[in-house]
């Protein structure tokens, strides 16, 4: 008999979206105190995950920089090294930098944001570049203004 035949017909399946489970997953490393096992994972969220489904996701998120791992004994304990909020920024990161036209992408997302969410993005741009100071100034090579065109002067 299937697992999926032996679960209660009157319990809803549900299948979670894309990234959601990782994002459970991270939810549950955040809380914790110290590194914790897969099994203190798996038990946070319910258990109704298999351990295997919990590792799977943890050594993904590991492969994303977003956890460590150290050897405990026979098995791995787990932290978390990004926050949900970094690994959507992570994802965002990966996708941009798989595209071989990336002015195009960053135009269209851009121009597809709402009003509140462009002005977010416009305040965070100019801190971004506050921070910046005198590297604002020079080109990515070094050399001329902010646009990287050469001004004029020689060394």
């Amino acid at each position: 008999m299937a697992q999926r035949d032996r679960e209660d017909p009157h319990r809803p399946s549900r299948r979670r979206g894309q990234g959601e489970l990782e994002s459970q997953v991270l939810g549950a490393l955040r809380e914790a105190q110290a590194p914790v096992t897969a099994a203190w994972v798996q038990e946070r969220l319910g258990g109704d995950l298999a351990y295997t489904t919990v590792v799977t996701i943890l050594t993904r998120l590991l492969a994303k920089d977003a956890v460590a791992r150290e050897r405990r004994g026979r098995s791995f304990v787990w932290r978390p090294t990004a926050d949900v909020a970094g690994l959507a920024a992570l994802k965002m990161r990966r996708l941009l930098d798989g595209e071989s036209d990336r002015e195009a992408v960053l135009a269209s997302f851009v121009t597809a944001l709402p009003p509140d969410d462009e002005q977010v993005l416009r305040a965070l741009l100019e801190t971004a570049h506050a921070t910046d100071g005198a590297d604002a100034t020079d080109g990515a090579d070094g050399v001329g203004g902010a646009d990287g065109v050469p001004d004029g002067t020689e060394d």
